[in-house]
């Protein structure tokens, strides 16, 4: 074991991040531990660029099962996976990028009676990629009271600009439905900063949409590109965080 760790930056796999980074920052990332809940069009992209840059350990937490209606965005979706439950293709889609990956899957909806099941020791990050208000915020105190390190992303439906993405922090954000009720919520619960991906870009409405059909609520719309942009500037800022990459 100890011989395996010693030479495990050298795989050929990494040759290309270690050529970047160097080799220490490189086996923090191939030692981190990192908590994606939600593995849809952004948790997806956050999976796909984590595993390829090699981190070593996943837990995944995702209720839902894989449908036609994802393959439009969703980088674990495809004809093959239709069906399986997103926990099972996430860990498939590591395997075959990652195959030292360590997985532990959760196929639940994470809340407050079931939080304990999923174990956050030794976690070095949290993405939360889910659309639940209130699970959102259980999950967003419980890194707070266990010091770790939290990214949350806000809504990325309804949008065809992928350039609008930022980090910044939830008080600093506007014009995100789901990030104003974010902060409601948050500043009831007493928490003064969140680090968040939120989008800058307007709503899109097509004129279709517009004519509308009696003014239903509808799920939201989504494109092939904008969730996993979405995913890729999360999983980012998670590598620099583990790695200690200035930027």
């Amino acid at each position: 074991m100890d011989i395996m760790n010693t030479n495990k930056t050298d795989n050929e796999r990494h040759a290309r991040t270690k050529m970047l980074i160097g080799e220490k920052a490189l086996g923090k990332i191939l030692d981190a531990h990192v908590v994606i809940f939600g593995l849809g069009g952004v948790g997806g992209g956050v999976i796909e660029a984590l595993a390829r840059a090699g981190v070593g350990k996943f837990t995944l937490v995702d209720f839902d099962s894989v449908s036609e209606s994802n393959i439009n965005r969703q980088i674990i979706a495809d004809t093959s996976t239709v069906g399986k439950l997103k926990t099972d293709a996430a860990r498939e889609r590591i395997r075959l990028i990652n195959p030292d990956a360590e997985i532990i899957t959760h196929n639940l909806f994470y809340c407050e009676e079931n939080a304990s099941e999923v174990d956050f020791s030794g976690a070095d990050y949290i993405v939360d990629a889910i659309d639940s208000v209130k699970s959102k915020i259980s999950i967003i105190l419980r890194a707070k009271r266990e010091n770790i390190p939290i990214i949350s992303c806000m809504g990325t439906g309804n949008r065809v600009d992928a350039l609008g993405f930022e980090i910044t922090d939830i008080y600093k954000t506007s014009g995100c439905p789901l990030a104003r009720v974010m902060r409601h919520e948050l500043r009831k619960n007493g928490v003064d900063s969140l680090k968040v991906l939120c989008s800058k870009s307007e709503v899109y409405t097509s004129p279709e949409a517009e004519a509308g059909e009696g003014g239903e609520k509808r799920v939201p719309a989504s494109i092939s590109y904008v969730p996993p942009v979405a995913g890729f500037i999360i999983a980012g800022e998670v590598i620099k965080s583990v790695a200690g990459i200035k930027s």
